[in-house]
């Protein structure tokens, strides 16, 4: 919860999360090799290194998607956020297999010649003038190298070195999905029987694009409309704020404020954003006295925006007053770690 220069502790619910996506990965590799074994034999049948290699490329470019959805979805339906835990462990085994399908690749196309493996995937024949013949492996090559640095900075240390930095640096999984889909795209149009890529490559851009366009809109719709009193605005009744829960109001140009209600008669605001890597802690709840984040679980006590000891992170808090069931928030913050009164629901 803190930044500590350990090696990660995993709990119940953390090998619970691994467990079901290494067991993911493998039911899927079993069955696309099973049902390509079954569907392509005797003279059509296909050299077994040549199916694992589809089927960790499948596999991959199907969990790519599915991180990359994951946002948009929280975003959308709270009842996906369980999915955002651990987020970064998905990412790795990604990676993970990505890399298999690279390994198998540059083995069987680029292993047998005199040139090194990996000259002979950037020098590979191709047209650079032709969409049907473009070299497409250059692509692919990019990706991973992009997909490698995300997951070799994905530990906390990386976070607590780089800072603010690390979040602009794992905003690069859209420019390896695009580098991804430029790879796809192109092997395909090489090849004389492509299967089931085109479908999911068409499939993923669409879902990927209209999940992240949706969930903008939606955010922007939900997003509450205050008004100002005196220096106070207006967020709304209290009653709208489920327990343990927020709801999340934009003030001035970029601030953003959670305001959550815990214990079924306390309010209290702060700082949507938090300080381990910039997560939405209106998305999260309250655990155990304390607000959760739900990215990566970092928690800050209600009433003064602290981590709880030994933890040292802080968040800034803000007033709150109640007239007539309507929750009334003060625009200002308060400097981070500020103790200010509860707010009571009488």
């Amino acid at each position: 919860m803190s930044h500590q220069f350990v090696p990660v502790n995993w709990n119940r619910r953390k090998r619970i999360y691994d467990l079901c996506v290494w067991v993911g990965i493998v039911a899927y590799i079993v069955i696309f090799v099973s049902v390509t074994n079954v569907r392509f034999q005797g003279e059509a049948s296909i050299t077994p290194v040549i199916v694992l290699m589809r089927a960790f490329a499948t596999c991959g470019f199907l969990m790519l998607t599915i991180i990359l959805c994951i946002g948009p979805l929280a975003r959308i339906d709270k009842r996906f956020l369980p999915l955002l835990y651990n987020r970064r462990h998905f990412g790795v085994s990604f990676f993970l297999v990505a890399l298999i399908h690279a390994g198998l690749a540059i083995f069987w196309y680029h292993s047998f010649g005199p040139i090194n493996p990996i000259v002979s995937v950037v020098t590979s024949g191709g047209d650079y003038q032709s969409l049907s013949g473009f070299p497409f492996q250059l692509f692919g090559l990019l990706a991973l190298l992009v997909f490698f640095v995300m997951a070799a900075t994905s530990h906390d240390y990386w976070n607590a070195v780089l800072g603010s930095s690390w979040k602009s640096l794992h905003v690069m999984v859209y420019p390896g999905y695009m580098l991804l889909v430029l790879h796809v795209g192109f092997g395909a149009m090489q090849e004389d029987y492509t299967g089931i890529l085109p479908g999911m490559l068409y499939a993923s851009v669409i879902l990927v694009g209209g999940l992240h366009l949706y969930s903008a809109l939606f955010a922007s719709k939900a997003q509450i409309t205050l008004e100002t009193l005196e220096n106070w605005v207006r967020v709304g009744n209290w009653q709208d704020i489920e327990n343990d829960h927020a709801i999340t109001v934009s003030v001035g140009d970029d601030e953003r404020v959670a305001i959550f209600r815990y214990d079924h008669n306390k309010l209290c605001a702060v700082s949507n954003v938090c300080q381990h890597q910039n997560g939405p802690l209106g998305e999260g709840r309250v655990i155990d006295g304390c607000i959760t984040c739900p990215w990566h679980g970092y928690q800050y006590r209600p009433e003064d925006g602290c981590s709880p000891p030994p933890f040292t992170e802080k968040i800034e808090t803000y007033q709150l007053k109640l007239e007539d069931n309507v929750v009334f928030l003060n625009p200002d913050p308060l400097p981070a770690g500020t103790s200010r009164p509860v707010t009571e629901i009488r």
